[in-house]
């Protein structure tokens, strides 16, 4: 049973995350102590609420890169603690670990570089897939995330990978498939083909602290507009 202190904490996370103001937020999660603030975070991440689930993984990417200035060991326990929520192993599903992935590995460059082929091989039938329909969301979502901040991790074979993701059914699993790649220039270089141009479907897109409504078309035109605070 949670401690009484514990399940206080949590129920001010969770207040604090209800925050529409994203700086106000980070900051007054900042004071809570990352250990304590991290497994908070992660029960977080199995909410229904989607808009709360976003939000801790990104107070999580904001943690990650914090352990990685403090102390890159810790950074890279947390790291590993989101890589076990995806193994079938773990005897659990890993909501929310692969868009905390992306988010963490979009605020820090020695991280990404450690850990990019790892979240990238979630993709890959020939290394760690993931065929849970929407778990492949998330894995989607924090590749982008990830491609976003460091485009030039995109790889012909990456590019592939993702591609395959632009004839699905899922509207959303279509979306993000479509921002990673636009994100990584890839439009320029010809990779999504022009009936994606046309694609009017919209989804909710999670722009940082808020959804926004976006069109597959405008997301493959423009790629991601950076339209939150700077990273």
């Amino acid at each position: 049973m949670a401690k009484p202190h514990g399940r206080k904490t949590r129920q001010r996370v969770r207040e604090i995350l209800k925050s529409g103001d994203r700086q106000t937020a980070l900051y007054q999660l900042e004071k809570i102590p990352d250990k304590q603030l991290v497994g908070h975070l992660f029960s977080h991440f199995y909410t229904p609420d989607e808009l709360i689930k976003f939000r801790s993984v990104t107070a999580m990417g904001f943690v990650g890169k914090r352990l990685a200035t403090q102390r890159m060991e810790n950074a890279r326990n947390l790291m590993r603690r989101l890589m076990w929520n995806l193994n079938d192993e773990s005897g659990g599903i890993g909501w929310g670990s692969a868009e905390a992935m992306g988010e963490i590995l979009g605020r820090s460059p020695a991280l990404a570089d450690e850990y990019a082929s790892i979240l990238f091989s979630f993709l890959d039938p020939k290394a760690n897939y993931i065929d849970n329909p929407v778990l492949q969301q998330g894995v989607l979502w924090g590749v982008g995330t990830c491609i976003t901040a460091f485009p030039d991790k995109m790889t012909p074979y990456l590019a592939g990978l993702i591609a395959l993701f632009l004839d699905s059914e899922d509207k959303i699993k279509k979306a993000y498939a479509v921002r990673a790649l636009a994100s990584a220039g890839s439009q320029r270089a010809g990779r999504l083909p022009g009936y994606i141009l046309e694609d009017t479907k919209k989804i909710q897109l999670y722009t940082g602290w808020h959804f926004e409504p976006a069109r597959i078309c405008d997301l493959a035109r423009a790629g991601i507009k950076n339209r939150t605070e700077s990273r």
